[in-house]
Protein backbone atom coordinates (compact mmCIF):
# COMPACT_ATOMS: atom_id res chain seq x y z
CA UNK A 1 0.00 0.00 0.00
CA UNK A 2 3.05 2.24 0.82
CA UNK A 3 3.98 1.64 -2.22
CA UNK A 4 1.23 2.49 -4.51
CA UNK A 5 0.96 5.34 -2.25
CA UNK A 6 4.50 6.72 -2.96
CA UNK A 7 3.68 5.93 -6.89
CA UNK A 8 0.76 8.32 -6.78
CA UNK A 9 2.69 10.67 -4.84
CA UNK A 10 5.53 10.42 -7.65
CA UNK A 11 2.53 10.62 -10.57
CA UNK A 12 1.26 14.15 -9.18
CA UNK A 13 4.46 15.31 -8.47
CA UNK A 14 5.32 14.66 -12.15
CA UNK A 15 2.21 16.26 -13.47
CA UNK A 16 2.65 19.37 -11.53
CA UNK A 17 5.90 19.56 -13.05
CA UNK A 18 4.48 19.33 -16.40
CA UNK A 19 2.00 22.09 -15.65
CA UNK A 20 4.34 24.38 -14.14
CA UNK A 21 6.84 23.99 -17.34
CA UNK A 22 3.73 24.51 -19.74
CA UNK A 23 2.86 27.34 -17.77
CA UNK A 24 6.63 28.93 -17.92
CA UNK A 25 6.44 28.12 -21.27
CA UNK A 26 3.67 30.37 -21.81
CA UNK A 27 4.28 32.69 -19.38
CA UNK A 28 7.90 33.33 -21.20
CA UNK A 29 6.04 35.94 -23.88
CA UNK A 30 5.06 38.74 -22.20
CA UNK A 31 2.76 41.24 -23.64
CA UNK A 32 3.11 44.77 -23.06
CA UNK A 33 1.15 46.48 -25.69
CA UNK A 34 -1.80 45.08 -28.02
CA UNK A 35 -0.20 45.74 -30.87
CA UNK A 36 2.18 42.64 -30.17
CA UNK A 37 -0.90 40.40 -31.34
CA UNK A 38 0.08 41.52 -34.89
CA UNK A 39 4.18 40.51 -34.75
CA UNK A 40 3.87 37.45 -32.82
CA UNK A 41 1.07 34.40 -33.74
CA UNK A 42 -0.87 32.67 -31.57
CA UNK A 43 1.35 29.54 -30.22
CA UNK A 44 4.26 31.42 -30.45
CA UNK A 45 7.49 29.74 -28.84
CA UNK A 46 11.23 30.36 -28.01
CA UNK A 47 12.89 27.15 -29.08
CA UNK A 48 16.29 25.92 -28.74
CA UNK A 49 17.76 24.97 -32.02
CA UNK A 50 19.97 21.28 -31.88
CA UNK A 51 23.41 22.77 -32.06
CA UNK A 52 26.15 23.33 -29.84
CA UNK A 53 29.76 23.30 -29.57
CA UNK A 54 30.80 26.69 -30.06
CA UNK A 55 31.79 29.20 -26.86
CA UNK A 56 30.16 33.01 -28.00
CA UNK A 57 28.05 32.74 -30.48
CA UNK A 58 27.59 36.63 -31.70
CA UNK A 59 26.48 38.33 -35.12
CA UNK A 60 23.91 36.21 -36.95
CA UNK A 61 23.30 37.21 -40.81
CA UNK A 62 20.74 34.60 -42.96
CA UNK A 63 22.57 34.15 -46.39
CA UNK A 64 19.25 33.46 -49.29
CA UNK A 65 19.60 30.78 -51.49
CA UNK A 66 16.74 30.74 -54.16
CA UNK A 67 13.78 29.01 -51.75
CA UNK A 68 16.51 27.46 -49.07
CA UNK A 69 19.36 29.36 -47.35
CA UNK A 70 21.24 29.20 -44.07
CA UNK A 71 22.17 31.30 -40.75
CA UNK A 72 25.93 32.01 -40.37
CA UNK A 73 26.95 33.29 -36.99
CA UNK A 74 30.69 34.04 -34.79
CA UNK A 75 31.98 31.89 -32.43
CA UNK A 76 34.16 34.87 -30.83
CA UNK A 77 36.79 33.16 -28.58
CA UNK A 78 36.51 29.97 -31.06
CA UNK A 79 37.59 32.16 -33.54
CA UNK A 80 35.24 30.68 -36.06
CA UNK A 81 32.05 31.49 -37.97
CA UNK A 82 29.62 28.75 -38.11
CA UNK A 83 27.02 27.71 -40.47
CA UNK A 84 23.93 26.18 -39.58
CA UNK A 85 21.11 25.27 -42.17
CA UNK A 86 17.66 24.18 -40.60
CA UNK A 87 15.93 20.64 -41.94
CA UNK A 88 13.09 22.00 -43.28
CA UNK A 89 11.34 25.53 -43.72
CA UNK A 90 7.60 24.61 -42.74
CA UNK A 91 6.37 24.61 -39.73
CA UNK A 92 6.16 23.43 -37.51
CA UNK A 93 9.65 22.27 -38.42
CA UNK A 94 12.20 20.26 -36.28
CA UNK A 95 14.80 21.49 -34.38
CA UNK A 96 16.82 19.51 -35.94
CA UNK A 97 19.70 20.57 -38.78
CA UNK A 98 23.07 20.75 -39.62
CA UNK A 99 25.86 23.10 -37.97
CA UNK A 100 29.30 23.12 -39.69
CA UNK A 101 32.36 25.40 -39.43
CA UNK A 102 32.24 28.23 -42.45
CA UNK A 103 35.71 29.88 -41.68
CA UNK A 104 38.52 28.84 -39.72
CA UNK A 105 40.79 31.46 -37.89
CA UNK A 106 37.88 34.14 -38.71
CA UNK A 107 38.53 37.22 -37.05
CA UNK A 108 42.32 36.90 -37.39
CA UNK A 109 43.79 34.80 -40.32
CA UNK A 110 47.43 34.74 -37.78
CA UNK A 111 45.24 34.20 -34.40
CA UNK A 112 46.67 31.07 -32.56
CA UNK A 113 44.61 27.87 -32.29
CA UNK A 114 40.43 28.48 -31.62
CA UNK A 115 40.36 27.73 -27.85
CA UNK A 116 43.94 30.09 -27.22
CA UNK A 117 43.43 32.54 -24.26
CA UNK A 118 44.17 35.02 -27.17
CA UNK A 119 41.93 34.01 -29.50
CA UNK A 120 39.73 36.82 -31.31
CA UNK A 121 36.96 35.86 -33.41
CA UNK A 122 34.48 37.92 -35.72
CA UNK A 123 31.61 39.50 -33.85
CA UNK A 124 28.83 41.31 -36.37
CA UNK A 125 28.37 39.80 -39.87
CA UNK A 126 26.30 41.39 -42.70
CA UNK A 127 26.05 40.63 -46.52
CA UNK A 128 26.84 43.58 -48.85
CA UNK A 129 25.06 44.36 -52.40
CA UNK A 130 26.94 41.66 -54.00
CA UNK A 131 25.95 39.01 -51.28
CA UNK A 132 29.46 39.33 -49.89
CA UNK A 133 30.31 38.60 -46.65
CA UNK A 134 31.02 41.70 -44.52
CA UNK A 135 32.17 41.44 -41.02
CA UNK A 136 34.15 42.89 -37.97
CA UNK A 137 36.96 40.49 -37.41
CA UNK A 138 37.71 41.62 -34.12
CA UNK A 139 40.98 39.51 -33.97
CA UNK A 140 42.09 42.23 -36.48
CA UNK A 141 40.81 45.19 -35.39
CA UNK A 142 39.23 45.41 -38.60
CA UNK A 143 36.15 45.50 -40.78
CA UNK A 144 37.02 43.02 -43.72
CA UNK A 145 34.91 41.56 -46.41
CA UNK A 146 35.74 38.03 -48.13
CA UNK A 147 35.40 37.87 -51.47
CA UNK A 148 33.68 35.55 -54.04
CA UNK A 149 37.43 33.46 -54.32
CA UNK A 150 37.78 33.06 -50.70
CA UNK A 151 40.16 35.87 -50.04
CA UNK A 152 39.80 38.75 -47.58
CA UNK A 153 39.83 42.66 -48.07
CA UNK A 154 40.74 44.86 -45.38
CA UNK A 155 37.62 48.02 -45.37
CA UNK A 156 38.63 50.04 -42.74
CA UNK A 157 41.28 49.34 -39.54
CA UNK A 158 42.26 52.73 -38.97
CA UNK A 159 41.15 56.36 -37.97
CA UNK A 160 43.08 58.99 -38.76
CA UNK A 161 46.34 57.06 -38.36
CA UNK A 162 45.13 54.68 -35.29
CA UNK A 163 44.07 51.54 -35.05
CA UNK A 164 40.24 50.62 -34.20
CA UNK A 165 39.58 48.83 -30.89
CA UNK A 166 37.16 46.05 -31.67
CA UNK A 167 34.75 46.55 -33.89
CA UNK A 168 30.83 45.12 -33.04
CA UNK A 169 28.18 45.25 -35.26
CA UNK A 170 27.81 46.64 -38.75
CA UNK A 171 25.12 47.30 -41.78
CA UNK A 172 25.20 47.59 -44.77
CA UNK A 173 22.77 50.73 -46.40
CA UNK A 174 21.52 50.18 -50.19
CA UNK A 175 23.90 52.53 -51.50
CA UNK A 176 26.57 50.59 -50.07
CA UNK A 177 27.70 52.25 -47.56
CA UNK A 178 28.43 50.27 -44.07
CA UNK A 179 27.98 51.63 -40.88
CA UNK A 180 29.40 49.80 -37.95
CA UNK A 181 30.27 50.83 -33.93
CA UNK A 182 33.69 50.19 -32.42
CA UNK A 183 32.51 49.12 -28.47
CA UNK A 184 34.57 48.47 -25.65
CA UNK A 185 37.78 47.16 -25.32
CA UNK A 186 36.43 44.06 -24.30
CA UNK A 187 38.84 41.95 -27.23
CA UNK A 188 42.34 43.21 -25.83
CA UNK A 189 44.88 42.43 -22.92
CA UNK A 190 43.41 44.50 -20.06
CA UNK A 191 40.55 45.98 -21.62
CA UNK A 192 40.09 49.69 -21.77
CA UNK A 193 43.70 49.93 -19.74
CA UNK A 194 44.98 47.56 -22.59
CA UNK A 195 48.51 49.13 -23.64
CA UNK A 196 47.25 48.15 -27.43
CA UNK A 197 44.36 50.78 -27.24
CA UNK A 198 45.09 53.65 -29.34
CA UNK A 199 41.87 55.48 -29.29
CA UNK A 200 40.55 57.37 -26.83
CA UNK A 201 36.86 56.73 -27.48
CA UNK A 202 34.55 54.16 -29.24
CA UNK A 203 33.05 55.86 -32.21
CA UNK A 204 30.18 55.21 -34.63
CA UNK A 205 31.57 55.24 -38.03
CA UNK A 206 30.55 55.24 -41.53
CA UNK A 207 32.88 53.78 -44.47
CA UNK A 208 31.38 55.32 -47.72
CA UNK A 209 33.79 55.45 -51.47
CA UNK A 210 36.53 54.35 -49.43
CA UNK A 211 36.24 57.38 -46.66
CA UNK A 212 35.97 56.46 -42.71
CA UNK A 213 34.22 59.43 -41.20
CA UNK A 214 33.02 59.42 -37.57
CA UNK A 215 30.01 59.80 -36.70
CA UNK A 216 29.27 60.07 -33.33
CA UNK A 217 31.36 58.78 -29.98
CA UNK A 218 30.40 56.82 -26.79
CA UNK A 219 26.80 57.87 -26.83
CA UNK A 220 25.50 58.91 -23.65
CA UNK A 221 29.37 58.03 -22.27
CA UNK A 222 29.08 54.54 -22.82
CA UNK A 223 30.78 52.72 -25.77
CA UNK A 224 28.38 51.90 -29.12
CA UNK A 225 26.97 48.19 -29.58
CA UNK A 226 24.62 47.43 -31.50
CA UNK A 227 23.45 49.30 -35.34
CA UNK A 228 20.38 48.77 -37.75
CA UNK A 229 18.61 51.26 -40.18
CA UNK A 230 15.27 51.62 -40.41
CA UNK A 231 13.05 50.03 -43.53
CA UNK A 232 13.20 53.17 -45.00
CA UNK A 233 16.87 53.83 -44.11
CA UNK A 234 15.99 57.49 -42.58
CA UNK A 235 16.72 56.99 -38.98
CA UNK A 236 19.94 54.58 -37.51
CA UNK A 237 19.36 52.99 -34.15
CA UNK A 238 22.35 52.55 -31.96
CA UNK A 239 22.36 50.97 -28.24
CA UNK A 240 24.73 51.47 -26.00
CA UNK A 241 24.23 47.96 -23.59
CA UNK A 242 26.19 46.74 -20.98
CA UNK A 243 26.17 45.14 -17.76
CA UNK A 244 26.19 48.37 -15.70
CA UNK A 245 22.42 50.06 -15.18
CA UNK A 246 23.24 52.84 -17.06
CA UNK A 247 24.63 51.28 -19.97
CA UNK A 248 20.91 49.74 -20.98
CA UNK A 249 19.74 52.58 -23.74
CA UNK A 250 18.62 52.81 -27.76
CA UNK A 251 19.13 55.70 -29.66
CA UNK A 252 18.02 56.94 -33.02
CA UNK A 253 19.47 59.42 -35.43
CA UNK A 254 17.97 61.02 -38.23
CA UNK A 255 19.87 60.29 -41.62
CA UNK A 256 20.91 62.77 -43.34
CA UNK A 257 21.63 63.18 -47.16
CA UNK A 258 25.13 62.79 -47.22
CA UNK A 259 25.08 59.80 -45.16
CA UNK A 260 26.15 61.22 -41.57
CA UNK A 261 23.41 61.67 -39.02
CA UNK A 262 22.11 64.30 -36.28
CA UNK A 263 19.61 64.85 -34.05
CA UNK A 264 20.27 61.70 -31.14
CA UNK A 265 17.82 61.05 -28.64
CA UNK A 266 17.08 58.43 -26.43
CA UNK A 267 14.00 56.15 -27.31
CA UNK A 268 14.44 53.53 -25.21
CA UNK A 269 15.49 53.20 -21.93
CA UNK A 270 15.58 49.59 -20.12
CA UNK A 271 17.54 51.57 -16.96
CA UNK A 272 16.17 49.01 -13.83
CA UNK A 273 15.13 46.20 -16.23
CA UNK A 274 16.17 42.77 -14.13
CA UNK A 275 18.55 40.45 -16.31
CA UNK A 276 21.33 39.67 -17.95
CA UNK A 277 23.21 42.53 -19.89
CA UNK A 278 22.02 45.62 -21.74
CA UNK A 279 20.75 46.49 -25.47
CA UNK A 280 22.95 44.08 -27.16
CA UNK A 281 22.15 43.15 -31.03
CA UNK A 282 19.04 45.07 -32.84
CA UNK A 283 17.09 44.39 -36.27
CA UNK A 284 13.95 45.89 -37.27
CA UNK A 285 10.86 44.41 -39.35
CA UNK A 286 9.28 45.69 -42.64
CA UNK A 287 6.86 47.76 -40.55
CA UNK A 288 9.74 49.35 -38.76
CA UNK A 289 9.45 47.78 -35.21
CA UNK A 290 12.38 47.11 -33.57
CA UNK A 291 13.34 43.88 -31.38
CA UNK A 292 16.31 43.83 -29.14
CA UNK A 293 18.52 40.97 -27.79
CA UNK A 294 18.67 42.86 -23.97
CA UNK A 295 18.45 42.74 -20.54
CA UNK A 296 15.92 39.55 -19.79
CA UNK A 297 15.64 38.30 -23.23
CA UNK A 298 13.95 39.28 -26.44
CA UNK A 299 12.61 42.82 -26.53
CA UNK A 300 9.65 44.55 -29.20
CA UNK A 301 9.11 47.82 -29.56
CA UNK A 302 7.20 50.02 -32.05
CA UNK A 303 9.54 52.08 -34.67
CA UNK A 304 8.75 55.32 -31.38
CA UNK A 305 10.24 52.99 -29.32
CA UNK A 306 7.35 52.11 -27.51
CA UNK A 307 7.11 49.00 -25.52
CA UNK A 308 5.44 46.16 -26.83
CA UNK A 309 6.16 42.71 -25.83
CA UNK A 310 9.37 40.71 -24.49
CA UNK A 311 10.07 37.06 -24.98
CA UNK A 312 11.71 36.39 -21.94
CA UNK A 313 15.52 34.36 -21.97
CA UNK A 314 15.82 31.04 -20.21
CA UNK A 315 17.55 31.57 -16.50
CA UNK A 316 21.13 32.09 -16.86
CA UNK A 317 20.83 32.87 -20.63
CA UNK A 318 21.86 36.06 -22.30
CA UNK A 319 21.14 36.74 -25.90
CA UNK A 320 23.40 38.57 -27.71
CA UNK A 321 22.46 38.83 -31.35
CA UNK A 322 19.95 38.06 -33.71
CA UNK A 323 18.91 37.73 -37.24
CA UNK A 324 15.44 37.52 -39.36
CA UNK A 325 15.92 34.23 -41.73
CA UNK A 326 14.23 31.89 -43.20
CA UNK A 327 13.00 32.47 -46.92
CA UNK A 328 9.66 34.24 -45.50
CA UNK A 329 11.72 36.11 -43.23
CA UNK A 330 9.51 35.51 -40.09
CA UNK A 331 11.92 33.27 -38.19
CA UNK A 332 13.68 35.09 -35.77
CA UNK A 333 17.06 33.23 -34.85
CA UNK A 334 18.50 34.36 -32.00
CA UNK A 335 22.40 33.26 -30.27
CA UNK A 336 23.27 33.40 -26.89
CA UNK A 337 27.29 32.27 -25.76
CA UNK A 338 26.24 28.22 -26.32
CA UNK A 339 23.01 28.25 -28.07
CA UNK A 340 21.03 28.60 -30.79
CA UNK A 341 17.58 29.82 -30.66
CA UNK A 342 14.42 30.89 -32.75
CA UNK A 343 11.19 32.12 -32.30
CA UNK A 344 8.41 32.37 -35.47
CA UNK A 345 6.91 36.20 -35.91
CA UNK A 346 4.22 37.26 -38.14
CA UNK A 347 6.05 40.51 -40.01
CA UNK A 348 8.87 39.85 -42.07
CA UNK A 349 12.08 41.24 -40.91
CA UNK A 350 14.77 43.24 -42.55
CA UNK A 351 17.76 41.45 -44.19
CA UNK A 352 20.82 42.45 -45.88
Amino acid sequence: MKRWSRLAALATCLTAIGTNAQSQASDSIVKMDAALDAILPAGAKLEMLNADGFEGGEGPVWVQQRNSGYLLFSDIPGNRIYKWTPDCFRYPCPTTGKLSVFIEHAGNKDAPPPGAANSRGTNGLTLDRQHRLVMDATGDRAVERIEKDGTRTVLADRFEGKRLTCPNDLIVKSDGAIYFTDGAAGCLPGREDSPEKELPFHGVYMLKDGKLQLLDKDPDGIPPNGIALSPNERVLYINNGGPAPNQRKIFAYDMQPDGTVANRRVIVDLTGEKGLGGPDGIKVDRKGNIYSAATGGLWIFSPEGKRLGLVRAPQNIRFANLAFGDPDGRTLYLVSAKNLWRVRVSVPGVRP
